[in-house]
C-alpha cells in the first residue's frame, strides 16, 4: 500500500531505537525525508547507518539534541524549521511507588514526556497550517487509560498528551492538518527489554519467565499475552501519517494487545 509520504519532511523524536526507530525505517521506507533524533551523536550515528541499510536510496538525516529539554526543540526547530510530519516518540519511564517519587520526578517526567511535544508542535504547526497539510502524533501508551499502579507519574504524562491530542485537533479544525494520539500496549522498546533482562538477572531465572510472570499479574488483560515489537506500533503510526488516514484525527488509537477492556 502506497501511504503517499514520498518527499514528505518527517521528524521522529527518540528515533535511536525502539518504537521510534522502527517509525522512521517505515516512514523512510515509504519515500519520506526522515530525520532521526537521539541525545548523542554516536546513537544519531549508529541509527543513522542502521537506517540507511535497512533502507538503501531513503533520503535520512540525523540530529544530536534533547527534545526533552527546551534548549534540545529549540535546536531541533532551527536545524530542521519545517517539517510535514512530526512523531512525538520522546519519553521515559521508570517504576517508584508512589510515596517515593519527589515533586523534582514529577516536574522531570512531565517536562520530558509532555513539554518535548508541546513544543515542538507549538514550533512546526504553524508551518503545516500555511501549507495545508500535515501529520502530528502523540506516542502515549496504553498506561494513560490504564494509570499504572506502579508508575502513577508516568501514566499521568500520558493522560495529558491524550489532552493535548485532541486539543490541537480542535484548534485545526477544516484544515488538511491531523493531530492523533497512538496508544501502545506493553511492548518489547530497548527501555523494557533492558528492565525485563535485568530483573530476569535480579531472580536468577530467564527472560521469557519474566515476560509470562509480567503478563499473569501485573497485565492479565492483554489478549495476546506477549509484547508487543516496536514494529508492530509502528505501522499504525506509518498509517496515521499517510494521505489514507485523512479523515483520522483527534483520536486516540489503540494498538495495545487489548490490555485496555473497553471497546470505545
Amino acid at each position: 500500500m502506497d501511504l503517499g509520504l514520498k518527499g514528505k519532511r518527517a521528524l521522529v523524536t527518540g528515533s535511536t531505537a525502539g518504537i521510534g526507530y522502527a517509525a522512521a525505517e517505515l516512514l523512510a521506507r515509504e519515500g519520506a525525508h526522515v530525520i532521526i533524533n537521539g541525545r548523542t551523536a554516536p546513537r544519531v550515528e549508529a541509527a543513522l547507518q542502521k537506517l540507511r541499510a535497512a533502507a538503501p536510496g531513503a533520503t535520512v538525516s540525523g540530529i544530536a539534541a534533547d527534545a526533552g529539554s527546551a534548549a534540545g526543540c529549540a535546536a531541533l526547530l532551527a536545524a530542521h524549521p519545517d517539517v510535514d510530519i512530526l512523531v512525538n516518540n520522546m519519553g521515559i519511564f521508570e517504576p517508584k511507588p508512589f510515596e517515593q517519587i519527589p515533586d523534582e520526578d514529577w516536574v522531570r517526567f512531565f517536562e520530558v514526556n509532555v513539554l518535548s511535544g508541546v513544543r515542538l508542535s507549538r514550533g512546526y504547526l504553524p508551518g503545516m497550517r500555511s501549507r495545508n497539510w500535515g501529520r502530528v502524533v502523540f506516542v502515549s501508551s496504553e498506561s494513560g487509560l490504564q494509570i499504572p499502579t506502579e508508575m502513577i507519574h508516568y501514566g499521568m504524562t500520558k493522560t495529558a498528551q491524550l489532552s493535548i491530542a485532541r486539543g490541537l485537533a480542535e484548534t485545526l479544525a477544516g484544515t488538511n492538518v491531523t493531530v492523533n494520539s497512538v496508544l501502545p500496549g506493553p511492548t518489547a522498546s530497548e527501555g523494557v527489554s533492558t528492565f525485563v533482562s535485568d530483573l530476569a538477572k535480579a531472580q536468577s531465572t530467564d527472560i521469557a519467565s519474566v515476560e509470562r510472570d509480567f503478563f499473569k499479574h501485573a497485565r492479565p488483560s492483554s489478549l495476546i499475552q506477549r509484547f508487543a515489537t516496536p514494529e508492530e506500533v509502528a505501522s499504525l503510526i506509518a498509517y496515521v501519517c499517510s494521505t489514507a488516514a485523512s479523515a483520522t484525527t483527534g483520536t486516540a488509537l489503540r494498538v495495545d494487545g487489548g490490555v485496555v477492556r473497553s471497546i470505545a
